[in-house]
């Protein structure tokens, strides 16, 4: 069997053993131990294979807008209002253009799949669909998009936003999104989308309960249409700051109503974070949805990215074990098997809600990302950043080790020792 390449010494499961992989026309041919072959060799020399991140809530048509839109307040409210204000200036090459600066970004931080929210009315028309669409097909060599089309600033008050949103789908969007909380009728939205959703076939991805108030909110409308849909395992909820606020009995249920209508939860921490309590001036809470407590309880739960240098989120490199780092610093989260989870929440967990496989076999294509560390614990704790990437087995990134320029002078290793107690 001749092999292209042979990637030697890699670790695919924590304190697995060194594996050899061989690639053959973009695919993995053969794991095994020391494969024997002529071919090139790759040495990952101890460190972590993963088929890389996948993102499950990222807006790319809304991203990089510092220059231009500013949210003095910080909050939800003047967020949207700021993007509102802007979109209307959107044009297609504009939203190319940022896009593609967050994409690249994103793949050279180990991601390789990605769903993206992209905002449909008539103020903006088809422009993000249309240069979200081409950013699709354009950076397919390095990543799989996901496009979900939902209406940010209402769909029932706002006329002419469902046609668009039908034309998008029509167009090939992959799934559609809401956002309930914009809308005049919020439960009109609800049952709206999910009409549109059976007809058209796609699963559904909402912006739910983004505020800190639990007297009241719309998880128990998407759970009862779900069940009454048949769409268990298709729906998504993101954000559901209110979550944070749950006693845990009360906690507990929303956990086994979730549980019992197969809805995914994801959790946007950065975001989350920045826009939550700002209502507070002491004892400022958290405001993030305890994601580890679903994610033990067995429903999908994944950690995302959401915005990137906007008014929502005024930071971002798209790094996803920095937000999973987050989130377990937010969570209070220390020991290895939490962080293990908190892992978990940004590869194996959103794959799964994207309905793609994460693990490691022959036949697959050689869609893979290195990682240096030895388990998925210290990629969260370290907030490890990939050394290299491929997909179909040519390589997509490189990020070398950096390496220490010492003056010969330097006594390095006696230092190491000493510290090290020899």
């Amino acid at each position: 069997m001749t092999l292209d390449l042979v990637i030697r010494n890699a670790r695919l499961t924590d304190g697995g053993e060194l594996l050899d992989l061989g690639i053959r026309a973009g695919r993995i041919a053969d794991i095994a131990r020391d494969l024997s072959s002529p071919a090139r060799v790759l040495d990952a020399e101890g460190g972590r294979l993963i088929k890389g991140f996948a993102d499950s809530h990222l807006h790319l048509d809304k991203a990089c807008l510092l220059d231009r839109a500013a949210n003095p307040s910080g909050t939800l409210k003047g967020a949207i209002e700021a993007v509102s204000a802007a979109k209307r200036d959107f044009t297609r090459e504009d939203i190319y253009a940022r896009g593609a600066r967050v994409l690249e970004k994103a793949i050279c931080q180990g991601t390789t799949l990605i769903r993206t929210h992209v905002e449909i009315d008539p103020a903006v028309g088809l422009a993000g669909f249309d240069a979200v669409a081409q950013l699709k097909a354009d950076y397919a060599w390095a990543l799989e998009l996901q496009i979900c089309v939902f209406p940010q600033e209402g769909l029932l008050n706002y006329p002419g936003t469902e046609e668009l949103l039908r034309a998008a789908l029509d167009r090939g969007a992959d799934l559609l999104g809401g956002c309930p909380y914009t809308d005049s009728d919020p439960e009109g939205q609800i049952a709206r989308l999910f009409d549109m959703a059976r007809e058209y076939d796609v699963d559904l991805d909402f912006h739910l309960d983004f505020d800190l108030d639990n007297t009241w909110r719309h998880l128990d409308e998407v759970a009862r249409q779900t069940v009454a849909h048949a769409m268990q395992g298709r729906v998504a909820i993101g954000h559901v700051t209110k979550l944070s606020t749950l006693p845990p009995p009360q906690l507990d249920e929303t956990i086994a109503l979730m549980r019992d209508a197969g809805i995914a939860l994801t959790v946007l921490p950065a975001t989350d974070l920045f826009m939550m309590g700002r209502e507070f001036t002491d004892s400022v809470p958290r405001g993030v949805a305890p994601a580890h407590r679903f994610h033990a309880a067995g429903l999908c739960c994944t950690v995302a990215t959401n915005n990137v240098l906007n008014p929502f989120t005024p930071y971002g490199d798209c790094s996803l074990p920095r937000m999973a780092n987050l989130f377990a610093n937010i969570a209070q989260i220390g020991d290895p098997a939490g962080l293990d989870a908190c892992f978990d929440m940004i590869s194996a967990q959103p794959f799964r809600l994207l309905g793609r496989e994460a693990a490691i076999k022959p036949g697959d294509a050689a869609d893979l990302v290195l990682l240096p560390c030895a388990t998925s614990a210290m990629a969260v704790a370290e907030i490890c950043r990939p050394f290299w990437g491929m997909r179909s087995g040519r390589m997509s990134f490189e990020a070398p080790k950096p390496v220490l320029l010492a003056p010969e002078s330097a006594e390095v290793g006696k230092v190491r020792s000493a510290e090290s107690g020899a």
